[in-house]
């Protein structure tokens, strides 16, 4: 049953129910802000965010003095994005000339942006090395040639990461697992490329290769993944160490920590994930006669996800006697594809009907023209009627950053909250604007 009570563990921090029975979040009245800003809406609470960045930040840095978080900019990322990542002490972790454009925006220092990517363009490692960005990740040997070749050219040296494939299986969906060996991501070690790429980047004169990173997967609820990639990596570390002279000077674990999207989904917080990512290096560090590296965390979801919120406003209600009633709205696959293409699972809450407790089975699906558009399955909730706007929680992360205009539709406004207050952060599309590089 979706109740504001039972709902808020998926909420944001600032969440609370008013007077009128609304939802608020940030002090602003979500029913409000739908007929301010229209809908489909997405809404961030800028308490929620702070918060999950000063949490992470501390957890890792109480435990492992040299440790840097960056934000994995992939979840989503816009310039007032990035901006309170900055103020927040956080570096940035961007996978296209896009990002680092969006970090440039907002004058990001280019020392704790972290650039990866499995086919990096040569224009936008041209881009990167101009930008004096901190580190390339180098995904594949061809990437290593290219790199070098850029940095050659521009009569630099750069620092680089190697992204290694542990062979690891962080049982997780199929499309977010990326640290076995069969994946498009990284340099196998059981294949011998890793070492390949190690001897590689040393002998390259415009290359500096000061660590190595692995990445696992996303929404990882489980510990044991990292422990077994640390170990293997580590071990690895010493072998390249002892064969040929490899100082490992920094050491990332990737990111991929779990969120949790619904109420019988609960997941590990930043502290527990840092005890055990902390305890693993140093246990490796001792078996393998290692000296501690600078630590890399990357989250991305798990700081951006519950800081997001999308509202959207009822239209067409369909019921089938016996099956199923659909409650249709005015968003769906186009702003949030998560559901179609991941079978992700979310929650919805009537906004104008937060304090009742009444409630009725319903699917929650979008306007698209596709049978798979469908946001939420067999949810209880208050009776919904047109015009109703409903809320679904924990959209901060994917939902924005992997829209599109399919059915020629509007990407929506996007609004931070504070304080009783909110700012536009992102306007939405006209339809003058899916025109706009057009040509006849």
């Amino acid at each position: 049953m979706a109740t504001f009570e039972r709902m808020s563990t998926i909420l944001p921090d600032t969440a609370k129910v008013n007077s009128k029975g609304h939802l608020t979040i940030g002090g602003c009245d979500l029913v409000e802000l739908a007929s301010d800003f229209s809908t489909p809406l997405y809404i961030f609470d800028e308490a929620t965010l702070r918060r999950s960045c000063g949490e992470f930040r501390g957890e890792f840095g109480k435990l492992y003095e040299d440790s840097l978080v960056i934000y994995a900019a992939k979840a989503f990322i816009n310039s007032a994005l990035a901006k309170i990542i900055n103020e927040e002490g956080l570096g940035l972790d961007i996978v296209s000339g896009g990002e680092l454009s969006i970090a440039r925006s907002v004058d990001f220092p280019m020392s704790k942006v972290y650039f990866h990517g499995n086919n990096k363009l040569r224009e936008e490692i041209e881009l990167a090395i101009d930008c004096r960005i901190g580190r390339i990740v180098v995904d594949n040997l061809h990437e290593l040639s290219l790199v070098n070749e850029v940095a050659r050219k521009a009569k630099v040296t750069q620092d680089i990461l190697l992204r290694l494939t542990p062979g690891i299986d962080a049982h997780t969906h199929q499309h977010i697992t990326t640290g076995v060996i069969d994946t498009k991501f990284g340099l196998p070690i059981a294949t011998g490329q890793a070492e390949e790429a190690i001897v590689k980047a040393m002998s390259e004169p415009n290359l500096r290769l000061i660590g190595l990173h692995v990445h696992l997967g996303s929404l990882i609820f489980s510990i044991e993944p990292y422990q077994k990639a640390i170990e293997i990596v580590f071990k690895f570390a010493a072998e390249m160490k002892k064969k040929h002279k490899l100082i490992f000077r920094e050491f990332s674990p990737g990111g991929g920590f779990a969120v949790q999207y619904t109420q019988d989904t609960p997941a590990p917080d930043a502290a527990y994930y840092a005890r055990a990512i902390v305890d693993a290096i140093h246990s490796a560090c001792k078996e393998f006669k290692l000296e501690p590296p600078r630590l890399i965390v990357e989250p991305g979801r798990a700081i951006v996800g519950r800081a997001g919120i999308a509202i959207y406003r009822a239209g067409a209600i369909k019921d089938i006697p016996g099956i199923r009633r659909y409650v249709a709205i005015d968003g769906g696959m186009a702003d949030n594809i998560r559901p179609a293409l991941y079978g992700s699972r979310y929650e919805a809450i009537v906004a104008n009907k937060a304090d009742k407790k009444e409630c009725e089975r319903v699917s929650i699906v979008g306007k698209y023209c596709e049978s798979g558009d469908i946001l939420v399955k067999d949810e209880d909730i208050p009776r919904v009627v047109p015009g109703d706007i409903i809320a679904i929680p924990v959209s901060g992360a994917y939902c924005l950053a992997m829209a599109s205009n399919y059915n020629a539709s509007l990407k929506p406004a996007i609004i931070m909250v504070k304080n009783g207050k909110a700012r536009l952060i992102r306007r939405r599309e006209s339809h003058e604007d899916l025109m706009r590089f057009d040509s006849i």
